[in-house]
């Protein structure tokens, strides 16, 4: 019998790995655990508008650094994106390469880990992008943000993320900026989202994570559920170790590519 897979991205995400995944068989399904929306403040927009200008005019940045697919979305809005082809697009992996190359940045202008990377992240990023780093270029890093009233999580790996990246640039004599353009918050679930939840925190359905904020986000949405029954597949080490953290009692960790995810998934017990 195949394996019940919740699929846990934002939901206009969650769509194209629902499909991947039951087209290998597996009885997925959508249970976004995060919801995606521009920010709303006057400050933010002003930001993301000057900094859109800045790019445009080829006034500086030696590189910008889209954290996700959203990043991209978010920043260059509806249409064709545009960018000097002094400037290097940098990518933590393939899904956001896919988003800037659907809005027509060339192949050949955006940076990122191979395919074949143990994982997509920033430290492997990193390891692609550093030498073309000189003291005083300007690097952006385009972000989400979360609500001022989130709550707290259990504590990540330090040296994660945009934050290790953005340190490293710095020690590399760089300027960095960080520009927030979308919003992530708790997804509104209905009556049925709520029920399908509770079944599988204890029927042996398969948790997709990836994102440490999906699993905050959850324990949020559900503080009184035991997860000792539940099952979570997660595509990085400090999701991993925020599922544990939250009491799953299988954790299983893989790469977050197609092939990797369904290996996994197929191999749960």
């Amino acid at each position: 019998m195949a394996h019940r897979v919740l699929v846990t991205r934002p939901a206009h995400d969650a769509v194209a790995w629902v499909g991947a995944l039951q087209g290998h068989g597996l009885q997925a399904q959508a249970l976004p655990l995060m919801a995606i929306g521009p920010c709303q403040g006057e400050s933010q927009r002003q930001a993301l508008l000057a900094a859109r200008a800045t790019l445009l005019a080829g006034q500086g940045y030696r590189a910008v650094m889209f954290v996700s697919g959203n990043a991209v979305q978010h920043f260059f809005g509806p249409g064709t994106a545009r960018m000097p082809q002094s400037t290097r697009a940098w990518t933590p992996g393939p899904g956001t390469a896919q988003a800037l190359r659907a809005l027509g940045i060339p192949a050949q202008q955006i940076d990122g880990p191979p395919p074949d990377a143990a994982q997509f992240e920033s430290e492997t990023l990193w390891q692609c992008v550093h030498t073309q780093i000189h003291a005083g270029d300007r690097v952006l890093i385009v972000r989400g943000d979360s609500p001022a009233d989130a709550p707290a999580q259990a504590p990540a790996t330090a040296g994660a993320g945009r934050d290790w990246l953005a340190a490293r640039l710095r020690e590399a004599g760089a300027q960095v900026e960080l520009l927030a353009v979308y919003q992530r918050q708790l997804p509104a679930w209905d009556a049925a989202q709520q029920q399908l939840a509770r079944q599988a925190a204890e029927d042996g359905t398969v948790w997709l994570f990836s994102s440490s904020e999906a699993v905050a986000n959850l324990q949020q949405l559900m503080p009184e559920q035991s997860w000792n029954h539940a099952q979570a597949l997660a595509t990085h080490e400090r999701i991993a170790a925020r599922a544990k953290h939250l009491g799953f009692g299988y954790v299983k960790q893989c790469r977050p590519a197609l092939e990797d995810v369904v290996a996994s998934i197929e191999s749960t017990p």
